[in-house]
């Protein structure tokens, strides 16, 4: 199949190409931005769109970076979908265009309440595409990942390995969680059983099966690395006080972060597997060791 993938530059992008490279499908990268009144010309069977502005933890981007690059572009390009020739639309959009904090489990009709910019731009792009009358033969497939980690990340999994790896204790083991993450092999598999299935338009989550609290991960990192786990059971007042201090003083370690590692954010696949039926090729346990490996390199 000829595939056009935006954003092969990136984590996802590079991982994504790979793997469709191997699967035999030919490939076209298209570098694009928002650039008012632009058109894009799609010739090939299906468009991968991955460009977009990721989550700025540090709060410096603006609210106008991430409305053009995730909702803007997202509309260029899906409008030149519909009056081409290809027949699939995947947009990689995010579980934070759903809610910031979960409670229970993330389903995909789950109401929509996004708090940071980032996840409402998501969401604009999202209610975009449904909105589109689509034209017979035509499908699209709105993805919504969690937590994307494997070879080559450099997110909160690669700072907390290195925090393992120094040996200081782990110092939020009080903080009790359980949380959903994604492998970047099993993300991509999901994106080429969709490039060969028909399955109903529409959202999906997409995130590996089951979830890890963050100490069970600290467990999984410091073994890559034949070490015993270092838990401290820090107060998670101090803690949060700390976090906040980190707000003000614009550190790396800031109230979104500690969220990022402490928060319960679990993710059902439930969707997505019944509609492909397929098992994942790794368990959440063994992505999470191939990631932790990678990180010695």
């Amino acid at each position: 199949m000829k595939i056009t993938v935006t954003g092969a530059s990136g984590f996802v992008g590079k991982n994504l190409v790979s793997y469709l490279n191997r699967a035999k499908h030919n490939i076209t990268t298209l570098s694009a931005r928002f650039i008012p009144n632009q058109t894009f010309e799609l010739n090939n069977n299906a468009i991968i769109h991955l460009s977009g502005k990721a989550h700025d933890l540090r709060s410096v981007s603006l609210p106008n970076e991430y409305f053009e690059a995730n909702y803007e572009l997202t509309r260029q390009l899906y409008d030149a979908f519909l009056v081409s020739e290809a027949k699939v639309f995947i947009f990689i959009s995010s579980v934070k265009a759903a809610v910031d904090l979960v409670e229970g489990i993330l389903v995909e009709n789950t109401e929509c309440n996004p708090l940071t910019i980032y996840g409402k731009s998501k969401l604009m792009a999202e209610e975009y595409i449904q909105s589109c009358r689509l034209p017979a033969g035509k499908s699209y497939y709105i993805l919504r990942p969690c937590m994307i980690h494997g070879p080559g990340n450099k997110g909160n999994l690669n700072l907390l390995y290195r925090f393992v790896r120094s040996g200081i204790p782990y110092p939020l083991a009080a903080f009790e969680n359980n949380r959903s993450f994604l492998s970047i092999e099993n993300l991509c598999f999901v994106i080429c059983e969709l490039l060969k299935k028909d399955i109903p338009s529409g959202i999906y989550n997409v995130a590996d099966d089951g979830s890890l609290s963050t100490n069970e991960l600290v467990e999984i990192l410091a073994s890559s690395l034949g070490k015993k786990p270092k838990l401290w059971h820090v107060s998670s007042n101090l803690i949060r006080s700390i976090a906040v201090i980190g707000d003000k003083l614009k550190l790396p370690f800031n109230t979104e972060r500690l969220n990022k590692l402490t928060e319960n954010y679990i993710v059902s696949n439930a969707k997505i597997k019944a509609a492909l039926e397929v098992e994942f090729p790794l368990t959440i346990k063994e992505g999470l060791k191939i990631t932790a490996t990678s990180f010695k390199s």
